[in-house]
C-alpha cells in the first residue's frame, strides 16, 4: 500500500502489492469456503448425529475453537491497549490491526459456538430469557458489550484517516470512507485530540471487560463445573487470560509483518518487531509457569479424578497433543527462535515463531476441553472417547476461512496502517 499525506492530497492505495497474489489468495479462500459451506449444510441437515459428540463428551472441537478464538480476540485487544491506553512508544502502528483482528476473531468464535448449539435457531434465547444466576447468560451479554467496545475503538483510531481519504478521493472508496466517518469529517488538531481522549477512555473500559468478563469469564464457564475437578480451579480463568495474551500477541506480530510486506510493500520496523517478540517470550514463560503450578496443585492434591486426567494429558491418548503441539509448537520452538535478539528484529523468524504459537495454543484449548470429559463423573458410568469427525473439521475450516476473508477485505479497503504522519 502506498500512502502519502500532504496538505493538499492523500494518496491511498491499499490492497495486495501483486494482483497475481490477490487472485491466488482469494481462489484459495473460495475453495475453503466451498468445502466449509458443504460441511455446514451436512451439519444443519444431519444435526449433531454428524459429530462424535455424545452425552458423555458433549463438548468437542467446536467448543475448543470457540474458546481459542475468544482468546485470540481478548489477547489482540489487550495488545492494542499498549498503544491506546498505556501509550507505549511505537505501538500505534499496530493498534488498528490488533483491534480489527480482535473483532474478526470474536465473530469467528461466535460462529463456532452457534454451530455447537443443538438448536441453532435458538441462539437469541439468552437475550429473551435472562437467568441472573447463570454464568453463561452473563457471558453472552459481556460479549455484546465487548464487541461494541472494539468497534468503537477501531472507529476512533482510524476516523481521521477515513476523513482524509473521503476529502480527497471522489471515487467509491472516498464515499465508503465518508460513510464510515459517521458525519465527523474534522481533521484538525482539536478533532484529533478528541478522538485520542475518547479512544483512551473506551480502551480503559475494555480492559476489565476483556480480562474479567470476556476471556476470564470464558474460563469461569469451565471453572464452575464442580463435576469436573480438572476445570474446577481458581487458576483456570487466569490461565485462560494469559494464554489468550500469548496467542493474541503472536497473531498481531504475524499480521503486522505479513500485511506490511504483502499489502503495504514497506519494510517492517525492527524496533517494533523486537518489542513484540519480547512480549511473546515473556507471556510464554508466564503461561508455562502458571500451567506448571496448576499441574502441581492438582497432582499434589491426590484427587483421583484430577490425577487420572493429568495422566491422560501427559501419557494417555491426548499426550501427542500436549507434547508435540502445546509444549513443542506453543512453547519451546518459539522460545528458541525468539531467544536471539537479532532474530527478534527480523521479520520471518518472528512470523515463523508467531505462527507456531498460534497453532500450539489450539492444542492448549483441545487439552482443556477433551481430556476432562474422558473420565466418567461417577463410578459405573462409561468412559468418554472423542475425536472430531470430518464434518467437524471441515466446518471448522470453513468458519476460519470466513474470518480470513473478512480480515483480507478489511486490509484491502480500510486504512489499518496509519497514513503518513499519523503513526503517533
Amino acid at each position: 500500500m502506498a500512502t502519502k499525506h500532504t496538505t493538499t492530497t492523500v494518496e491511498y492505495d491499499p490492497g495486495f502489492v501483486s494482483n497475481r497474489l490477490r487472485a491466488v489468495w482469494y481462489g484459495f479462500l473460495a475453495v475453503l469456503l466451498g468445502i466449509g459451506a458443504y460441511a455446514m449444510w451436512l451439519r444443519i441437515d444431519g444435526g449433531m448425529a454428524t459429530t462424535n459428540l455424545t452425552s458423555v463428551t458433549p463438548w468437542g472441537a467446536w467448543v475448543a475453537f470457540y474458546i481459542y478464538f475468544v482468546g485470540l480476540s481478548a489477547g489482540a485487544f489487550l495488545v492494542s491497549t499498549l498503544a491506546n491506553v498505556f501509550e507505549m512508544s511505537g505501538m500505534h502502528r499496530i493498534d488498528r490491526d490488533a483491534l480489527f483482528a480482535a473483532i474478526i476473531s470474536m465473530a469467528v468464535a461466535l460462529m463456532f459456538v452457534w454451530t455447537d448449539l443443538g438448536r441453532m435457531d435458538r441462539m437469541y434465547f439468552p437475550f429473551l430469557h435472562r437467568q441472573l444466576t447463570s454464568a453463561l447468560a452473563w457471558e453472552v451479554h459481556a460479549y455484546v458489550a465487548y464487541i461494541a467496545v472494539l468497534i468503537t475503538e477501531l472507529y476512533l483510531s482510524m476516523r481521521i484517516d477515513l476523513a482524509r481519504v473521503a476529502a480527497h478521493d471522489d471515487g467509491w472508496r472516498g464515499r465508503l470512507c465518508g460513510l464510515m466517518t459517521l458525519g465527523r469529517r474534522g481533521t484538525d488538531e482539536a478533532a484529533r485530540a478528541t478522538d485520542r481522549r475518547w479512544l483512551k477512555r473506551v480502551g480503559t473500559l475494555g480492559i476489565p471487560l476483556a480480562i474479567f468478563l470476556v476471556h476470564g469469564g470464558t474460563g469461569v464457564l469451565f471453572a464452575v463445573a464442580k463435576a469436573r475437578p480438572y476445570w474446577n480451579s481458581g487458576l483456570f480463568p487466569i490461565i485462560f487470560v494469559i494464554s489468550a495474551v500469548v496467542s493474541g500477541t503472536a497473531l498481531v506480530s504475524m499480521l503486522y509483518v505479513l500485511r506490511t510486506r504483502l499489502f503495504d510493500g514497506e519494510l517492517v520496523d525492527p524496533n517494533l518487531l523486537e518489542r513484540l517478540g519480547s512480549l511473546v517470550v515473556a507471556f510464554i514463560i508466564t503461561d508455562i509457569a502458571l500451567t506448571a503450578i496448576d499441574a502441581l496443585i492438582a497432582l499434589a492434591s491426590l484427587h483421583p479424578h484430577e490425577v487420572e486426567t493429568w495422566d491422560i494429558v501427559l501419557f494417555g491418548e491426548m499426550s501427542w497433543s500436549f507434547w508435540l503441539f502445546m509444549v513443542g509448537l506453543g512453547w519451546l520452538f518459539p522460545l528458541a527462535v525468539l531467544s536471539k535478539r537479532s532474530w527478534r528484529r527480523r521479520p520471518w523468524p518472528v512470523v515463523i515463531a508467531s505462527l507456531s504459537v498460534v497453532i500450539g495454543i489450539i492444542a492448549v484449548r483441545f487439552n482443556i476441553v477433551v481430556p476432562p470429559q474422558i473420565l466418567p463423573v461417577m463410578n459405573g458410568l462409561p468412559h468418554g472417547s472423542y475425536f472430531p469427525t470430518a464434518v467437524e473439521w471441515l466446518t471448522s475450516v470453513g468458519m476460519i476461512a470466513v474470518g480470513l476473508l473478512l480480515y483480507t477485505l478489511g486490509a484491502e479497503f480500510l486504512p489499518l496502517t496509519p497514513l503518513e504522519g499519523d503513526h503517533e
